[in-house]
């Protein structure tokens, strides 16, 4: 790859980068002007019914709550540059130790469930796309409608009542089993940890866990993907060099694997960049069913008691991660297809 690839590689990176920290930016400000402009107290919920105006005021003074709006948000950016998440007036500690204890769940579930979406979706929509109009077409695209139709907490709920009670190595609620030591912490990702230590015996419990909240998280996006990989296939397996590869003799298999594939992945990894926000912010009820540990179960604790700082920091590090799987999405769009690093 010459000069000019990589120079314009990294215009195109600049590019979106600059996008990044304007979008964050935006959010930060929409997020905060949202959670301190709306009629309720944090300070007052905090400082209980018996509390005194004096002993109101003085924790209003101490998170801060007393100065002007502009002032509390160039104070918490400033904090934030210094890696100071905010402190929880409800629960009167920091916010970001929750953070990084909640997330990482979350992050694993979504991950794992983009994984089973991706590992099937993209051979069942193959499939599906070779054998048009006959069986395995029609079963596919059966399953493709109930994926994208059944709710994935109403799945949820009916695996717990069947599967799981059916076969006892299924957990029904949780992350790992409360009387085994967790792998040691590296990333916050048990599978991960499990694997960079040789943990292996962790690195089946955890997956154990993961099995049925990942599988219900997933089971919209495989759908998802399946009919997009079908679609793009159809499309390109009528065009005229899929038919000249045909005339001369190269075989099926190869012309789907090198030559449809690659062409039908671009639409299919725009879809996986989307439900990876999708499925990011849309995790909340799957996580209560489960009793997963994540931020999702974090958020709704901040807001049923209007903990602005927590819901702020959830906010905030849920863009951010969306936006760097946005760009990962742009860049690997760019390599696969050269004409957006022009665009």
């Amino acid at each position: 790859m010459g000069r000019p690839y990589r120079l314009n590689m990294l215009t195109f990176l600049i590019r979106r980068v600059v996008l990044i920290v304007v979008v964050l930016l935006g959010l930060s400000v929409l997020t905060f002007t949202v959670a301190r402009v709306i009629p309720a107290d944090p300070v007052r919920l905090a400082a209980g019914p018996r509390a005194s105006d004096e002993q109101i005021a003085e924790l209003r003074e101490q998170f801060g709550y007393n100065q002007p709006l502009y002032q509390q948000y160039l104070d918490y950016m400033l904090a934030l540059s210094q890696g100071n998440w905010g402190r929880s007036v409800v629960l009167q500690r920091d916010v970001g130790p929750d953070l990084s204890r909640y997330f990482p769940a979350t992050l694993e579930l979504v991950l794992v469930s983009l994984l089973i979406a991706v590992s099937l979706g993209i051979p069942l929509g193959l499939i599906s796309a070779t054998y048009r109009d006959r069986w395995p077409d029609q079963l596919a695209r059966l399953f493709s409608l109930g994926g994208v139709s059944l709710p994935s907490f109403w799945l949820a709920i009916v695996l717990q009542l069947t599967l799981a009670f059916a076969v006892s190595w299924i957990p029904v609620s949780g992350r790992f089993d409360r009387v085994a030591v967790t792998p040691q912490p590296i990333t916050g990702l048990y599978t991960i940890d499990a694997l960079l230590t040789l943990n292996f015996e962790a690195f089946t419990m955890a997956l154990r866990y993961l099995f049925l909240p990942s599988l219900c998280l997933s089971l919209s996006a495989l759908a998802t993907v399946a009919r997009t990989v079908r679609a793009d296939t159809l499309e390109i397996l009528g065009m005229d060099y899929i038919r000249t590869a045909r005339a001369i003799g190269i075989p099926e298999a190869a012309i789907i694997l090198k030559y449809t594939l690659k062409n039908a992945s671009l639409n299919t990894l725009t879809q996986i960049g989307l439900f990876f926000g999708y499925t990011l912010t849309g995790s909340v009820l799957v996580e209560n069913i489960f009793s997963w540990p994540g931020i999702g179960n974090y958020a709704v604790s901040a807001a049923l008691t209007k903990d602005f700082v927590p819901l702020l920091g959830v906010t905030l590090l849920t863009g951010f991660a969306i936006v760097m799987a946005n760009l990962l999405t742009d860049l690997l769009y760019a390599a696969l297809d050269p004409r957006i690093r022009y665009s």
